[in-house]
């Protein structure tokens, strides 16, 4: 009973049988299959969502974002466009925030150019590869030269689908299955699986943003809602056949990203579409249920020596980057204490007793950051000034605690004053 109702995991289970599991997974599956496309660390799954709203429960696998080349395309402008691929990235929360596949493109309506295309890429990124052709020959080039990583082949219709999904099963890929609506999809779903290929993305051919936005929305509903094993599979979204301004592409593609968009395909993945996808995406593909931490330990911020202040802080995410981003901009070198406090900020984490002289102190001083400076200053939130007493009485009279400011704004013209930079 568990089980059927999503509460528990079969892999618990140390009676079940092979067979039954066989069965019984099947039957507990997602209503969304899920899929893996690329392979070691840069492998990424989409699919295997359960509910439409995330406060429902969460949402699972995050929106992979692509970037499309072509064999039409010049050399430089193929390479500017993979070096972004591999290049461009952003920390935040502890986590490193990139975009994540390239969708190869037979444009040319040359199979030669298209599988030395395939080869020039298999060789200049590691991340997951999406192989478009509408020529079966080509494409099957391109899926073998890739056979060992796992490639997304782009695409299946109608009147090709036992074909493609021949050289998917061949290979090791999965398939886009196209079409022109979502009914147009639906009826041929079954014939790739049938043909021995489980792992399908959906593409509706959507022109427009309504069309995709709608599309997206029916097939999310349609899966989880009337249980509709046909279109119960990821979508893609050619973003960058919709439309030839950035702009109006990185609003595309949020957009995409927020309403069920299981892959985005971009024309570029330069930094200032990138950075705003890649925040959106994180921010939406996170737990609502739970709070966005920081790892407890030392940060160092612009290269600090034994010298530099320490300040201490909580381990709530949106605290960590404020007060980093502002003592970064300070370029005064600081050491960043973070106390593990549930992700609370501040204030709260000071009304529950977490954030509080009696715990401060004993993880000071086991948080290492003796051995990194040579003084024993201490600076605390201004919002908290009232613990400095307990916190210097906690920490031995060989410390010195010092009253912060009480917003984050404040702390480069504080930082700089209290070092003389």
């Amino acid at each position: 009973m568990q089980l059927a109702a999503g509460k528990a995991e079969l892999d618990k289970c140390p009676y079940v049988s092979d067979e039954a599991k066989a069965q019984l997974s099947e039957a507990s599956a997602p209503p969304i299959r899920g899929v893996e496309i690329g392979t070691g660390d840069n492998a990424i799954k989409v699919g295997e969502e359960l509910v439409m709203y995330r406060h429902e429960k969460t949402f699972i696998n995050p929106t992979a974002i692509a970037v499309l080349v072509t064999d039409a395309m010049a050399d430089d402008e193929v390479d500017a466009k993979i070096n972004n691929l591999n290049t461009v990235s952003f920390e935040r929360v502890g986590l490193n925030l990139a975009p994540n596949l390239l969708a190869v493109q037979n444009a040319s309506g040359d199979a030669g150019k298209f599988e030395a295309l395939v080869n020039k890429a298999l060789g200049a990124t590691e991340k997951g590869l999406i192989l478009i052709s509408d020529d079966l020959a080509a494409l099957e080039a391109g899926a073998k030269a890739a056979k060992d990583r796992k490639v997304l082949l782009y695409a299946a219709t109608a009147d090709t689908a036992e074909k493609v999904a021949a050289i998917a099963k061949e290979n090791g890929a999965s398939v886009v299955a196209k079409g022109d609506s979502i009914e147009a999809v639906s009826n041929f779903t079954k014939t790739i699986v049938d043909a021995g290929v489980k792992d399908i993305v959906l593409d509706t051919n959507s022109g427009n943003l309504k069309q995709m936005f709608y599309d997206n929305t029916q097939i999310r509903r349609a899966a989880l809602k009337a249980k509709n094993k046909d279109v119960g599979y990821p979508t893609i979204n050619m973003i960058c056949n919709m439309t030839d301004d950035p702009y109006k592409e990185a609003l595309y593609a949020a957009i995409a990203i927020a309403k069920y968009g299981s892959i985005v395909v971009l024309s570029d993945v330069d930094k200032e579409r990138m950075l705003p996808l890649l925040v959106q995406r994180l921010n939406i593909y996170t737990d609502p249920q739970r709070p966005m931490i920081m790892d407890e330990g030392i940060y160092e911020i612009n290269k600090p020596g034994p010298d530099s202040p320490v300040i201490i802080t909580t381990n709530f995410a949106l605290t960590y980057f404020i007060v980093s981003a502002e003592v970064e901009a300070s370029r005064v070198p600081t050491w960043l204490l973070i106390m593990d406090v549930e992700g609370m900020s501040v204030l709260t984490a000071w009304s529950a007793g977490k954030f509080v002289a009696d715990a401060m102190a004993p993880f000071v001083k086991k948080s290492g950051i003796t051995d990194k400076v040579n003084h024993k200053k201490i600076i605390i939130p201004g919002y908290v000034a009232q613990l400095s007493g307990e916190f210097q009485e906690e920490l031995g009279d060989d410390w010195e605690v010092i009253i912060g400011t009480r917003e984050a704004s404040d702390l480069p013209a504080f930082l700089k004053q209290m070092t003389g930079a």
